[in-house]
């Protein structure tokens, strides 16, 4: 009986094992080239920033600018060298 319970343990455990492996990989982030490319884009749309708009409304209107926002509050959170606040 107890074999019986150890072996569907070990099946139940090998049949997720797949599902989890890819999950492990999607979370791996280049920090230091993500916020390079963050304080790029930040170049890039300081005109519109210093023109009036604010940045929930460039941000709004552009994906990547949504993502470095993400980046930056995820770095500075995690206490990442090189992180600063939008």
């Amino acid at each position: 009986m107890k074999g019986m319970s150890m072996l569907r343990t070990i099946c139940l455990a090998l049949a997720m094992l797949p599902l989890l492996a890819p999950r492990a990989d999607a979370a791996i982030i280049d920090w230091q080239a993500e916020l390079q490319r963050c304080r790029e884009l930040r170049q890039n749309v300081a005109p519109l920033l210093q023109a009036g708009e604010g940045i929930s409304a460039v941000g709004r209107s552009n994906r990547s600018v949504r993502r470095c926002i993400w980046i930056q509050r995820m770095a500075v959170r995690k206490k990442i060298p090189g992180a600063e606040v939008w």
